[in-house]
């Protein structure tokens, strides 16, 4: 069978390009996407990272919905601990109101940060304790079921906003299928427990008004290229560009260069961070194609989110249409 096919769209701010530019990729990468049979486009919540601008998540979905057409959009995910479920639910109610049938909203419990930006955040180590309770709160806002005597998310939309729990271990796993609710495992930076996670959630999971049936995405990465070698040339720039940033703690800089990045990925430090981008597809679209549809069967998945990560916005977007091609025949 062959899998729905997704985007996950980090809003990357490139070498030399302004957060505006970095917006407007994102709406042309949303358009490609709308072109080539896509599902949906995500976007996630992170905080305090110059290389990423999709901090202000809701606002970021409703750019991109008042540029196309047709596409779901959503987030992937907002970090619920970091906020009041009222004011989520007002932002997504809002989105779902001017853009009706489109609105997704996935949530996650980590802080989408570090500690001092959590700090700023008024965020404490004990804000992800009540995510459960936080989530049947939000819910019950977006539905007209308030669990709030006197408390209601205004505007309350029309139509449903699908929730989606996100997660990278067994509690959100064992979260999503209590609640009877569609889970998505972050499979493209935290591989490690995917098969255990999805064989949980599938094992336990109960039927909501939402959903009837178990349903898993699960997260890859992706860089579709017309050949080969442009594609493996793509990955280990993007590669060493996601290791200088994350030994510069989020920071453009580091000043490595690319023999002594890649002799730190090969070494035992480097090796957990080489580790986390395990499931790539790399390639041409048949080759790229071939890796997805044995990456969803192996893991279970009825959906994939891909992340494309080449560094430059036109590999991006050629990127997310040469995959569009091979599964969805677009």
């Amino acid at each position: 069978m062959v899998p729905k096919l997704s985007i996950l769209d980090l809003a990357p701010i490139s070498k030399g390009q302004t957060a505006r530019e970095s917006f407007q990729g994102s709406v042309a990468l949303a358009r490609a996407a709308e072109r080539s049979g896509y599902e949906r486009v995500w976007y996630a919540e992170h905080h305090n990272m110059p290389t990423i601008a999709s901090s202000a998540t809701s606002v970021v979905i409703g750019y991109v919905a008042a540029h196309t057409e047709t596409i779901r959009l959503g987030a992937g995910g907002i970090m619920l601990p970091n906020h009041s479920p009222l004011v989520i639910a007002e932002q997504f109610g809002t989105l779902a109101t001017l853009f009706p049938g489109r609105i997704d909203l996935g949530l996650g419990r980590a802080p989408g940060s570090d500690q001092n930006t959590m700090l700023a955040l008024r965020r404490d180590n004990g804000s992800a304790d009540t995510f459960p309770q936080d989530v049947l709160e939000l819910n019950g806002y977006l539905t007209g079921h308030t669990r709030i005597p006197g408390v209601q998310a205004v505007p309350t939309p029309d139509g449903p906003v699908p929730l989606y729990i996100l997660g990278s271990s067994l509690f959100g796993a064992q979260l999503a299928a209590q609640l009877g609710l569609p889970y998505a495992f972050a499979s493209h930076f935290a591989p490690d427990a995917l098969h255990q996670a999805v064989a949980v959630y599938r094992d336990t999971f109960r039927p909501s008004a939402q959903l009837e049936t178990p349903y898993v995405i699960a997260g890859v990465n992706v860089f579709a290229a017309p050949t080969s070698e442009e594609a493996e040339d793509q990955r280990v720039r993007a590669y060493r560009a996601r290791t200088r940033a994350f030994i510069s703690r989020g920071a453009r800089g580091g000043n490595f260069t690319d023999a002594e990045i890649d002799a730190f990925l090969a070494s035992p430090a480097g090796a957990s961070l080489a580790g986390m981008t395990r499931y790539t597809a790399t390639g041409t679209p048949d080759e790229v194609g071939e890796y997805l549809l044995k990456f969803a069967s192996e893991a279970g998945a009825d959906e994939l989110i891909t992340a494309h990560h080449a560094s430059e916005q036109a590999d991006r977007v050629r990127s997310v249409e040469l995959t569009g091609s091979v599964l969805n025949g677009r």
